[in-house]
């Protein structure tokens, strides 16, 4: 809650001018540049340290850190109190409008500073008007746009949608005449200030509406006050859940279709009545009760005024209620509730009129139309209201048809779509609005935002958006953009065309450069194998008996199943995810998870013996609780019930899910109860979904379990409830002949089944070999182990070469470049591998993203260490660091279903080049971190090699940073675009597109270092490269799981910074003060 202060009235009343002057402002100073520079106009020495302040790369440079900063800041603010908030705090702030509006200034005059207009510099201005250009975009977008949203019914025609942005409106009459409506865009903060006044003058009386509370969120609890009015507490568990409510002495309330009085004058079909100080019930239904204290059971007798028992259990009318205590007094009391679960508001008044003064309160909020609130004030009458506003569309919109179509077999959407008629007095005209399909009418971008589907109505809610000019100066400024950004890279006379030259003057002087800097890395970052011997040896012959030949086990792994999400893939894939998040391991004794799938599919009941779920390392609490001891690594299913089938952690596991900071032992709960789930789903068949349904329009398959629902008819029934039971039972006949050609010919009649019946989801022999194979072989768990092997002998070999370089060493050098190049085309290949088994780009979730990022990483090492053994290794090393994160637990490898937004050909273009742009970036972030520990180690008699070797590190650093920063902005913008065609606006400061741009700003400061006097030094430059990675980090992981947003990937938990994260930024900090000190002693001239 917060409360608005007239005393600031002055100050806001003088920020209404500020956008004016501002412009102005702007206005004189590009008139004056433009005199200055072409006309040669010098006598203005006010204006021009103005000008020389506005265009000093000083300003530029704190303009960088506080707009990003800024960013930074709304972030946080929008995830703990609302977008709205942190729009009225920041992004729609005079102060940030101020910051861009400099940026804009600073762009423009550097044009004539630096002569950028020349022929030479024509790439650098092309660069630096494309920001002006999106500033400029940015700016008509934001005072002359508008957006909404528009629901219509399936077969109802609309020419309206509901307005993003709210309002407070004033309508004033004296009965006979109407005053000009009011109607005030606002955006109000849940901390802070607020700040709304409506003064006019109607008819010689002078009217006032000052806003003096906002309540965000709003929803009203129950307090208790000895001064307020009489209630009755009254507990129903309707709907499956305990709730409270407070029946207002004197009135009814309906709770699921009774209605409840409390001395109220109505008949009810219960009534409480208070006599003599005593409460009495009278039903017009039978009922009976239950009085826990003296275990006294009693029945309501309909149409009888009875004595009522306290704390008794009734049930009436199939209510169930309990009134705990005696009438108590209170008042309901607006309180600002949880943001995700209240999206309406409280807004409360003075209003003024003729020396009368009324409170008035007004609900409402975004997307939300309210019935206006009416009073009468000093004879005036008025209607006010706060919310979206209805505009109007300058033609109609009919929805023929909503179309949902969810994945195969689930309830997940796949994609949703919109069939409508365009109507106008001029032409009519159908189109279909899906996703990345919008429809751009005059001037108006409709896209397909979400739905609502009702057992009464089918209803489509399409995303409106106007902004013709702000979106086309904006894509102008976007192509001149990746045009600059594309030259930069191979044009003559450029910044990089320099770096180049000057690279390849250092390679002349030395053959090669090394550092020892990632072995004090190596020591703590190396991953460890999980001990896979089994403690305890039970089942022995019923395992034994159950092994099936590894010859017919892959013939069952191909095997086409469908998973809960509705994707196609072969029993191998389920097998070799099921064993690895149970047990933690590939394989079980001698068998493969395939092997370990079919066992279990054969004896269930043994498995629920065999102890191999996974129980983390420590957790002796949880030992102790499902009964095995303290150094048993695995437990059985059977372990986690009891003997009447209670499972053991049920409280604590529902305990820890509700726990927002999670301890270590409710984490380990969590992950427990998953392994046991999943391994339960498998025993019990109902994860083996082999059998299509015949002609099912959702294509959905079914289990063993489920047949009986799925309608199967004549023959096809008999073959669905049969040939399961037969195949297991051929299965041990072939065990013990060892002759699998029966159990072979029934696996075929199912596969024949499933080609027959579910021919278009069925996948092809190709991707189904493709599939396994990628399986078998896991080359991302694989080859980082042999990424950080040869990258941290290779960092030997560079150091020996240091002081002994003979063809031995240089040999052993190229062959390790050699097995990295080879590695990094492993790991192209398994990209590839998956690209084809997905059947869409491998960037689309956390895991992929990360050995993407690991794969670019490699790649831009390889590019730019072409002649620098070092930087090799070290990229080497850090592709290792890279893929070892993506098989942390926390990370599933799992092939997913993609959600409808990204099912685009924007996936592959957008996120593979913002997401590659983190490989440079991270180069840059090690070479860094190595010239400041090269700068620790110098001495006087290394000091020239060591320097040169500093040099070199720094053009790598600075091209690679480069090289990341032009594809983050590519990336960026191109994001922008995806946006535009999705969602209908280019930019909606979502966190993920904020922190890419704050990543953005700082690394453009790190580039522009080198033209801010007192910072243009290799230290410095090195040490930014390292503390700006930081950005990158939390515009990956920080969003995808601090922050809520469009991109995340969040699960509602509040996340803890691990541990290591303090370490490492003391670590830095620390290497950063002792090399600035050598720097200061060695080479700062």
């Amino acid at each position: 809650m917060t409360k608005v202060t007239y005393i600031f009235e002055p100050a806001f009343q003088l920020v209404k001018t500020y956008k004016k002057i501002i412009l102005i402002i702007s206005f004189m100073t590009i008139i004056i540049s433009f005199a200055k520079h072409f006309f040669l106009i010098d006598k203005f020495d006010i204006m021009n340290k103005l000008l020389s302040l506005i265009y000093s790369t000083r300003l530029m440079a704190v303009l960088f850190l506080v707009f990003a900063l800024s960013m930074g800041v709304a972030t946080f603010i929008e995830n703990d109190f609302g977008t709205e908030t942190a729009k009225a705090l920041v992004y729609n702030a005079w102060w940030f409008e101020a910051i861009m509006m400099l940026f804009a200034l600073n762009f423009f005059g550097n044009i004539f500073k630096y002569k950028l207009y020349k022929k030479e510099k024509l790439v650098v201005l092309v660069f630096h008007l494309s920001f002006f250009l999106i500033l400029v975009g940015a700016g008509i977008t934001r005072y002359i746009s508008f957006e909404g949203i528009m629901p219509i019914k399936e077969g109802a025609v609309s020419s309206t949608f509901y307005s993003d942005a709210s309002y407070i409106s004033v309508v004033v009459n004296n009965g006979t005449e109407q005053k000009t409506p009011s109607h005030r865009k606002i955006l109000l903060s849940a901390i802070g200030n607020n700040y709304y006044s409506y003064k006019t003058d109607f008819k010689g009386t002078d009217v006032s509406v000052i806003l003096t509370n906002y309540i965000p969120n709003v929803q009203n609890i129950f307090e208790e006050n000895e001064n307020g009015f009489e209630y009755l507490k009254f507990v129903e568990s309707g709907s499956g859940g305990r709730h409270d409510h407070f029946i207002k002495r004197g009135t009814t309330e309906v709770f699921h279709g009774v209605t409840v009085g409390y001395d109220s004058e109505n008949k009810n079909t219960i009534n409480f009545k208070t006599i003599d100080g005593n409460l009495k019930i009278l039903s017009i239904v039978d009922g009976d009760f239950f009085r826990m204290a003296d275990k006294f059971e009693g029945t309501i007798v309909k149409d009888s005024l009875q004595d009522f028992s306290i704390l008794a259990v009734h049930n009436i009318a199939g209510l169930q209620f309990v009134v705990p205590q005696n009438s108590i007094k209170g008042d309901y009391k607006a309180v600002s509730g949880d943001k995700d679960q209240n999206s309406l508001a409280q807004l409360e008044f003075d209003v003024t009129a003729g020396g009368e003064t009324k409170k008035i309160k007004l609900v409402g909020g975004k997307f939300a139309i309210q019935q206006p609130t009416t009073f009468s004030v000093g004879n005036l009458n008025f209607r006010m209201s706060y919310g979206a506003m209805q505009i109007q569309l300058p033609f109609s919109i009919k929805l023929n048809d909503f179309q949902l179509e969810n994945y195969p077999g689930s309830q997940s959407a796949m994609s949703f779509a919109s069939e409508v008629t365009v109507i106008t007095p001029e032409e009519t005209f159908d189109f279909r609005i899906f996703m990345n399909h919008i429809l751009n009418y005059k001037g108006y971008k409709f896209f397909q935002s979400s739905y609502n589907i009702t057992s009464q109505y089918e209803e489509t809610h399409l995303s409106v958006n106007h902004d013709y000019w702000g979106s086309t100066i904006t894509y102008v400024g976007y192509f001149l953009l990746y045009a600059g950004l594309i030259l930069i890279l191979f044009m003559k006379n450029t910044r990089f065309d320099f770096l180049k030259k000057s690279l390849q003057k250092i390679r002349t002087k030395k053959t090669t450069i090394t550092s020892i800097a990632l072995l004090l890395i190596a020591s703590v970052a190396f991953s460890q194998n999980y001990n896979r011997v089994m403690t305890e040896m039970q089942k022995d012959s019923a395992l034994t008996a159950n092994h099936i030949d590894i010859a017919h086990s892959e013939k069952f792994s191909k095997l086409v199943i469908q998973d809960a999400g509705g994707r196609m893939k072969p029993v191998h894939t389920y097998a070799s995810q099921l064993l690895r998040k149970v047990s933690k391991s590939d394989s079980y004794r001698d068998m493969n998870a395939t092997q370990v799938f079919l066992s279990i599919q054969q004896n269930p009941r043994i498995w629920f013996q065999i102890p191999i779920i996974y129980i983390e390392k420590g957790n002796t609490k949880l030992r102790d609780i499902i009964g095995i001891t303290h150094e048993d690594k695995y437990a059985s299913l059977s372990s986690f019930f009891d003997a009447k089938g209670t499972y053991k952690i049920s409280k604590i596991q529902q305990e820890a899910q509700k726990s927002n900071i999670k301890s270590k032992f409710e984490k380990d709960i969590i992950n427990v109860d998953r392994r046991v789930n999943l391994l339960y789903s498998a025993i019990t068949g109902a994860i083996l979904k082999i059998f299509p349904v015949p002609n099912d329009p959702s294509n959905t398959w079914v289990s063993q379990n489920d047949i009986n629902t799925a309608n199967y008819k004549g023959q096809d029934s008999v073959f669905v409830r049969q040939i399961l039971p037969i195949y297991m039972q051929t299965l041990s006949d072939s065990k013990a002949s060892k002759n699998y050609t029966t159990s072979n010919e029934v696996l075929e009649g199912i596969i024949n089944f499933q080609k027959k019946y579910g021919s278009s989801v069925y996948p092809s022999e190709k991707k189904l070999n493709l599939e396994i194979a990628y399986n078998k072989y896991d080359v991302f768990r694989t080859i980082y182990s042999y990424y950080m092997y040869i990258g941290t002998l290779m960092f030997f070999f560079v150091i020996f070469q240091i002081f002994n370089s003979n063809k031995v060493i240089n040999f052993l050098i190229k062959g390790s470049i050699a097995i990295i190049i080879g590695l990094f085309l492993i790991h192209t290949g398994g990209l590839i591998a998956r690209w084809i088994v997905s059947g869409n780009a491998p960037w689309s979730n956390a895991y992929e993203s990360m050995i993407y990022v690991g794969w670019a990483t490699m790649l831009f090492g390889l590019i730019f260490g072409r002649k620098s053994s070092m930087t090799i290794a070290a990229t080497a090393f850090l592709t290792a660091f890279i893929l070892m994160v993506a098989h942390w637990n926390w990370m599933d490898p799992e092939i997913a279903n993609l959600a409808p937004v990204l099912n685009s050909y924007w996936l592959m273009i957008h996120v593979s080049i913002i997401v590659a742009s983190y490989g440079p970036f991270a180069l840059g972030m090690i070479l860094g971190l190595i010239s400041l520990i090269l700068m620790i180690i110098t001495t006087k008699n290394n000091k020239s090699k060591i320097g040169l070797m500093i040099k070199e590190l720094t053009i790598i650093n600075e091209m690679s940073i480069t090289v990341g920063l032009i594809m983050l902005t590519v990336g960026n913008f191109l994001g922008g675009q995806w946006a535009n065609e999705s969602w209908g606006r280019y930019w909606g400061w979502d966190p993920k597109e904020t922190w890419a741009l704050i990543s953005i700003m700082i690394y453009a400061f790190v580039l522009h270092i080198r033209l801010v006097p007192g910072l243009r030094n290799r230290f410095t430059f090195n040490l930014a490269s390292v503390a700006a990675f930081a950005s990158i980090i939390f515009t990956y992981f920080g969003v995808n799981f601090y922050l809520s947003g469009l991109h995340s990937y969040a699960s509602g938990d509040k996340v803890i910074t691990p541990t290591f994260v303090y370490y490492v930024v003391a670590i830095i900090s620390a290497l950063s003060i002792i090399a600035y000190l050598q720097f200061k002693k060695h080479y700062k001239k």
